[in-house]
């Protein structure tokens, strides 16, 4: 099995699937641009995967998380049914926040619930010299997962699937500390910003030091290449998003790259809209994904040639299935055409989303033609 490879000078060559040196998912992040592009999906783990249902009634989620043998078998399961380009590890952004201290519960048809954070003294509560410790097992988690991926893996050949690590971009974290929970506006934390700028500068510092040490761990276990979720990003006004989004990003970015150069940085700021090529331009992220609401054959034409770029199919053509699901993401993919280009969602894949259709979305996209 192989696929096209356009190299920065127009040179194609065919690549063949099962050796290190086209593990083709890392080589797009590190720049080249290549056809098919590969493809992984966010939220690919998860519960529309019977598999993954299973595993579900035996743990609540926080302890899947925290459990090297469960994590590492979830992050798999995607990759042994569709041999995805990339496994993301199974996590969670909260698990920062909770392992400095803070009291963090998942409630069934809520989600998650924190010990609001609304004050000087609430903040200086949380430790960050906890985070190694607590954090020990999601690194054990990663160290697993790249032993395990260098063997085949179900449908996936051996030394071809990169292993993703993330955390939550500081803002979007902050949202979730602040209001203690899930939110369409996040209201809370957008009023601290306004009205107790230097507390909300504390917070924001704490988590961009301590993401970048916990990213920096992450690559240390054995992540390839890591991901920053802003998904909240697209609440925030110009001004408060180069302060908050921009600024604390390309603070991460930075000490990453000092400490481990040639390790990709994506960045995720969902629902950026305007500000999302500046944010291409000032972060230094080696890729920008794209959430479902813009337009990639756009912000191509705004960003640099060599920025790569991921997405962006809306995860709802994906639960629908068929021609209008096809007709979308080969739109997508032809937008990124003779540029480093990731396939991907927008957003995550949909809980109800038949398997079936996933499948059938990824043969697609690998299509040569």
């Amino acid at each position: 099995m192989g696929a096209l490879i356009e190299k920065a000078g127009g040179r194609i060559v065919t690549a063949t699937y099962g050796t290190d040196e086209h593990r083709r998912l890392l080589r797009t992040l590190k720049g080249e641009t290549m056809w098919p592009p590969p493809v992984w999906l966010m939220r690919q783990a998860g519960r529309f995967l019977p598999e993954f249902r299973a595993l579900r009634e035996k743990a609540d989620f926080l302890t899947r998380c925290m459990t090297p043998d469960i994590a590492t078998e979830i992050t798999l399961q995607p990759v042994r049914r569709f041999a995805m380009d990339g496994a993301i590890l199974f996590s969670d952004i909260l698990v920062l926040p909770w392992a400095m201290g803070q009291s963090l519960e998942f409630v069934e048809n809520r989600g998650p619930v924190l010990g609001a954070i609304r004050s000087e003294a609430d903040l200086n509560r949380l430790d960050p010299k906890r985070v190694p410790e607590v954090t020990a097992p999601v690194m054990e988690t990663l160290s697993r997962l790249r032993k395990a991926l260098r063997e085949p893996v179900g449908v996936a050949a051996a030394d071809t699937v990169t292993l993703i690590g993330f955390a939550g971009a500081p803002f979007t974290v902050a949202c979730y500390m602040v209001d203690g929970g899930g939110s369409r506006e996040f209201a809370q934390t957008r009023l601290m910003a306004y009205q107790e700028p230097g507390l909300f500068d504390q917070l924001i510092a704490l988590l961009t030091e301590t993401t970048t040490d916990m990213l920096s761990a992450q690559i240390e276990a054995g992540a390839q290449a890591v991901m920053l979720f802003d998904s909240w990003a697209g609440l925030l006004p110009p001004l408060e998003f180069r302060r908050h989004v921009i600024g604390a990003t390309r603070q991460i970015v930075s000490e990453l790259k000092r400490r481990h150069p040639g390790v990709p940085v994506i960045g995720f700021p969902r629902l950026a809209g305007g500000m999302a090529a500046e944010y291409a331009r000032e972060t230094g992220v080696d890729t920008m994904a794209l959430d479902t609401s813009a337009d990639l054959a756009a912000v191509a034409g705004q960003v640099s040639p060599d920025l790569v770029l991921q997405g962006n199919l809306d995860p709802v053509s994906v639960l629908a299935g068929g021609q209008a699901m096809l007709k979308e993401a080969l739109a997508i993919r032809e937008a990124g055409r003779g540029r480093p280009h990731v396939f991907n969602l927008g957003h995550g894949v949909l809980p109800t989303t038949p398997p079936e259709h996933v499948g059938e979305l990824i043969a697609a996209i690998r299509k040569v033609n």
